[in-house]
C-alpha cells in the first residue's frame, strides 16, 4: 500500500506502456457482454476503464491505495458507470457471485498469498464468470503461475504472454467451457 501511495502520481508514466500491453492482450481474447457487471481488483490508476467502461453495464474498481484511487478518479469523471472503492483484494466487501467478469491485472505479485487472493476473486465471481489474471514472469515461472491458478480452482482457458513477453495473461473460468477442454499456450 505504501509503495503505491508513494508511486501514485508517477505510476502512469512508469507503468502505462506495460499495463496497456497486458490489457490489449486480454481484450484480444475476450468478449464482454454489454450487461456485465465487472470488477477490476487492484485497479491502480484505472487504465483498464477506458477499454471496458463503455462496453459493459457497470465497472467496480478496488484498490488498497487511497492515493492511487485519487489518480483513477481523474480518469472516470467521463464514465458514469464506474465506481471506485478503497478495499483489500484479499477481503473484498462484496457478496458471493456478484460479478460477471473480474480483472486481476498486476495484482498477484503484490499479495502475500496469491492463491488465497484468487480464491477471493473466485468467491465474488459468478459461476460462469470470466477472470483475467496476470502474473509477472520475474516472480512466477509458467509452472508456478499455472499451479497458483489451480490452487484457486480456476481453469485456464487461454494463457499467453503479453506483447512484451513480461507477463503471463490468463483467461480463466471456474468451470471449463464446453468448447475448450485444455489450456492454450501461445507466444
Amino acid at each position: 500500500m505504501r509503495h503505491y501511495d508513494q508511486a501514485a502520481i508517477v505510476y502512469d508514466a512508469q507503468y502505462c506502456e506495460e499495463q496497456e500491453a497486458k490489457i490489449r492482450t486480454a481484450m484480444e481474447n475476450l468478449t464482454l457482454n454489454q450487461n456485465s457487471l465487472i470488477l477490476d481488483a487492484g485497479c491502480g490508476t484505472g487504465l483498464l476503464f477506458k477499454h471496458i467502461g463503455e462496453k459493459t453495464r457497470f465497472v467496480v474498481g478496488i484498490d488498497i491505495s487511497s492515493r492511487i484511487l485519487k489518480q483513477a478518479k481523474k480518469k472516470v469523471k467521463q464514465l458514469k458507470n464506474v465506481a471506485l472503492i478503497l478495499a483489500d483484494a484479499d477481503n473484498m466487501p462484496f457478496h458471493k457471485q456478484a460479478f460477471d467478469a473480474v480483472f486481476a491485472i498486476t495484482l498477484l505479485q503484490n499479495t502475500p498469498h496469491p492463491a488465497a487472493t484468487l480464491r477471493e476473486v473466485r468467491r465474488v465471481s459468478k459461476s460462469n464468470a470470466t477472470m483475467v489474471v496476470t502474473g509477472l514472469r520475474k516472480v512466477f515461472t509458467q509452472e508456478e503461475f499455472v499451479k497458483t491458478l489451480e490452487l484457486a480452482n480456476l481453469k485456464t482457458v487461454i494463457l499467453k504472454l503479453d506483447e512484451h513477453g513480461r507477463e503471463y495473461v490468463c483467461i480463466c473460468t471456474q468451470n471449463p467451457p464446453l468448447s475448450l477442454n485444455s489450456a492454450l499456450w501461445s507466444t
